[in-house]
């Protein structure tokens, strides 16, 4: 990439630095949405596949905004720089 290629968009979104971005807000944003919507539901053992199923998503979708954010902000400033 020194030959001054952008690089792709997966390159970007693997990062160390934007994967540790993504996981710390998932981890954030995920865990006060479940405790929103699913806590109730977990403490009078309401546990069914589909709830579970609910739960993974709700961790994967601030992970996904995030990376989705992250790289573009991290493109745009790249094509600015190469200007």
């Amino acid at each position: 990439m020194g030959n001054g290629e952008t690089p792709t968009w997966l390159s970007i979104a693997t990062r160390r630095d934007v994967v540790r971005r993504a996981t710390t807000y998932m981890l954030v944003v995920g865990t006060i949405l479940i405790s929103i919507n699913h806590v109730p539901a977990l403490i009078k053992g309401d546990v069914t596949g589909f709830r579970i199923f609910q739960i993974l998503l709700t961790y994967c979708v601030p992970y996904a905004v995030t990376t989705f954010a992250s790289t573009q902000a991290i493109r745009a400033e790249q094509r600015k720089a190469s200007k």
